[in-house]
């Protein structure tokens, strides 16, 4: 069976650092997969610094919306679950109303065989939302999608989605690394391309 996920996550020897260019990889393989005249949508998350710092994570769908996924220091709204990762506290409102209506929405229209759907990234931050976790299971089992996503590397306790995704037949890995992560995007489209047939 053809790839319905293809994953992007960082590799192991790079554990000390996640910027090895994963979403980076991701938005180059969009700009392509659209030239080609392959129906994208989805979202990536983004860096946010101030002062050099930074301070946080924004959420930005392939339509132009975007919002706060995570910020530092910031305290849970009273009667909110203390949602956080380190230092950074989830903006589980600001996430779900930016990308549950994406994955919901990520079914082939009339006529299209096939469209591709962009997570990044399914992790601890994202994993917080048990909405996302039923969205992306029915984005992957959804005939004609085909998702382009990325997964953290396994360290500590196991992302139990993440190792579902990891173990599926119909998921390619590509592991990225600072050395490769130039060299990869050929191999990318190509798996996202031959999905289609």
């Amino acid at each position: 069976k053809k790839a319905s996920f293809v994953s992007i996550l960082a590799s192991s020897q790079i554990l000390t650092s996640s910027w090895v260019g994963k979403t980076t990889l991701i938005q180059k393989a969009i700009t392509v997969l659209q030239s080609s005249g392959l129906p994208v949508d989805g979202f990536y998350t983004q860096e946010v610094r101030q002062g050099g710092k930074r301070i946080g994570f924004d959420v930005v769908t392939l339509s132009g919306a975007q919002g706060p996924l995570s910020r530092v220091g910031s305290q849970p709204l009273p009667g909110k679950a203390d949602c956080r990762v380190g230092q950074y506290e989830v903006d589980l409102a600001s996430f779900e109303q930016l990308v549950l209506p994406v994955l919901r929405n990520a079914v082939p229209s009339c006529g299209l065989r096939h469209r591709v759907c962009v997570i990044d990234e399914v992790g601890k931050m994202e994993l917080f939302s048990q909405p996302f976790i039923q969205a992306v299971r029915q984005t992957l089992s959804t005939p004609g999608i085909i998702v382009l996503g990325t997964i953290p590397i396994s360290r500590g306790k196991p992302l139990a989605l993440v190792e579902e995704i990891r173990k599926r037949r119909d998921v390619k890995v590509f592991s990225v690394t600072r050395e490769n992560r130039n060299s990869l995007l050929p191999d990318i489209v190509a798996v996202v391309q031959s999905s289609r047939s």
